[in-house]
């Protein structure tokens, strides 16, 4: 009998013994779970090559982590389809292009369409493009991207043209006269069609061409990951997407460290060897990128005064999707749509914002209008937060005046230096933390940091923002919010690959199209750029911000009519 006990009792051991290994096995599967499983959602490797029918396009689009997994409603989904089928560019007719029937500017040129013609003040001015290969040849095929402007050096005026692209080698661009005087005209190519579909590659196979680290720390141990909105291959990952958005991130766990230990989010850098030997020739300075294209002919015209109009308004337009939006004469820019105040004194600044909270979200080129307005205001001083230089969050107080501006970047993918983990956030989260009002006023950009990813991941982002907007709106209907624009910059062959101005102007279509008929503004910072006579540049010269900040605040203080 005591051997039954006996028994008895080594079998509970056992029994014990193997429950306390199917604890410890079940809680590591679930830390494991807690930092692989999307929260919401789901994702696949950057491995997995199933493609998607998009069935507004009818094109195969791979399928890219989570975002062919979004649960849309059928409005959402019926405007994600939308917004890809009005970003199709024109392609060649063949996959492989041999570089010397590539666009070359050199041996293309451009001809005012009735150059004698007497041309007033609101005439519309046509200007004809022909696109030649190296060999001197006519293109037959279009999806070059050209941009256009009209200026007059001495008044420093100038203006955005609309390009039409007739998709056999020929291009027209339209210019609205806006001032009097001698009006020159500029074309540019800035990519030849053959670059483009590189760039088109890239953007949906090489997502990865700019990764992101994290750092995890504990105690004296730390240990250094890479991140990304997708990451590939069967590693563990953390988990970071975000449980209100919904918006994925992961990192690649630490070897030793928990996904808790996380303290900050980084560049990592930029991918190399990114194009074959053939590809690389559409890249090169100097030859194909934003280069100019020269007239055949005369390259001005003389536009008289229009009689009998007044001169207030003779530039006004009521359609807010007019082109140009806007232009400049005197260094200043003259929308088309409101009036504008010119903030020349810091005195009108901080008469327009007193008593105001304005909150910045978004990236460097909004983070230039903190810089802006705190070196500007004397009495709008910063208080150190102790935040990394260049990254933030920055606040300005001027106590006198009850004014409160803040600065805070917009969460990952961003490319900045060292951000904190516990400053990570998303816009949308912040938004729906901010009660508004008549004495709130927020500006938001976001564009460039997406420009390596699939235009999904960008719509999803905005369609949080939006969400978030509205309902803002909706509570506090007499928030001013406003949306600056992307903008143009200097380009060269590797940033081509990562930040080029054909990226930005499809992100900017996306995001203009998604914030129409909403009630928010708009500082068209893409225009504002590239109608200047000034080089291009990621982050504009002062002269362009301050014109920026006078059409910002110009909505935060209307002009009475």
């Amino acid at each position: 009998m005591w051997r039954d006990s006996f028994r008895l009792q080594i079998f509970c051991l056992l029994l014990a013994i193997l429950a306390i290994v199917v604890l410890v096995h079940n809680f590591l599967q679930l830390e494991h779970l807690d930092d692989a499983t999307v929260s919401g959602s789901s994702w696949i490797t950057a491995n997995n090559d199933r493609q998607t029918l998009s069935r507004a396009t009818g094109i195969a689009r791979k399928l890219y982590c989570g975002y062919e997994r979004q649960r849309l409603s059928k409005r959402e989904q019926a405007e994600e389809e939308s917004l890809l089928a009005a970003l199709l560019w024109p392609k060649p007719p063949d996959d492989e292009i041999p570089f010397v029937q590539s666009t070359d500017p050199a041996h293309s040129d451009f001809v005012i369409v009735k150059p004698g013609a007497l041309f007033k003040v609101g005439d519309q001015l046509e200007v004809l493009v022909r696109m030649k290969d190296f060999r001197g040849k006519p293109k037959q095929y279009g999806g070059d991207y050209l941009q256009a402007r009209i200026h007059s050096p001495l008044l420093k005026a100038g203006a955005v043209g609309r390009v039409v692209d007739y998709d056999n080698g020929f291009y027209k661009v339209f210019f609205t006269l806006l001032w009097p005087g001698e009006v020159k005209i500029s074309v540019s190519l800035v990519h030849p069609s053959e670059a483009i579909q590189v760039l088109l590659r890239l953007r949906e196979e090489r997502p990865d061409r700019v990764y992101f680290k994290s750092s995890f720390k504990s105690g004296r141990f730390s240990e250094t990951t890479e991140c990304n909105v997708c990451l590939p291959g069967d590693l563990p990952v953390c988990n970071f997407t975000d449980l209100y958005t919904g918006e994925p991130w992961f990192c690649y766990k630490p070897r030793k460290l928990s996904c808790a230990s996380r303290i900050s989010h980084a560049k990592g850098g930029y991918q190399k060897g990114l194009l074959t030997q053939e590809e690389s020739l559409f890249f090169q300075s100097d030859v194909n990128i934003k280069m100019p294209i020269f007239p055949s002919g005369p390259d001005a015209v003389t536009v008289k005064p229009k009689a009998f109009t007044d001169s207030s308004a003779m530039d006004r337009a009521e359609d807010p999707n007019i082109s140009p939006s806007g232009y400049y004469y005197q260094d200043q820019w003259r929308p088309r749509t409101h009036r504008i105040h010119h903030f020349n004194e810091s005195e009108d600044v901080t008469k327009c914002l007193q008593g105001k909270i304005i909150h910045l979200f978004g990236d460097s080129t909004i983070r230039q209008w903190f810089e802006y307005l705190t070196a500007f205001v004397p009495d709008l001083v910063e208080f150190n937060l102790g935040s990394p230089r260049n990254v933030g969050p920055f606040m300005a107080v001027d106590l006198k005046r009850n004014i409160l501006l803040r600065f805070r970047c917009h969460g990952p993918p961003i490319r900045f230096t060292t951000v904190f983990s516990s400053e990570l956030r998303y816009i949308a989260n912040e938004l729906n933390g901010i009660v508004g009002g008549r004495n709130t006023v927020i500006a938001i950009t976001i564009w460039s940091h997406f420009s390596t990813f699939p235009v999904e991941v960008y719509i999803r982002r905005l369609r949080n923002i939006r969400r978030s907007i509205i309902q803002l709106l909706d509570r506090s209907p007499r928030t001013v919010i406003v949306i600056r624009t992307a903008n143009v910059q200097e380009l060269g062959p590797e940033v081509s690959l990562f930040n080029s101005d054909w990226y930005s102007y499809q992100l900017d279509s996306v995001m203009r199209k998604m914030f129409s008929g909403i009630a928010v503004h708009f500082v068209d910072a893409w225009e504002m750029s590239l109608a200047h006579h000034l080089p291009h540049n990621l982050h504009p010269n002062e002269i362009i911000v301050k014109n920026q900040i006078d059409a910002f605040l110009s909505y935060v203080c209307p002009l009475q009519t």
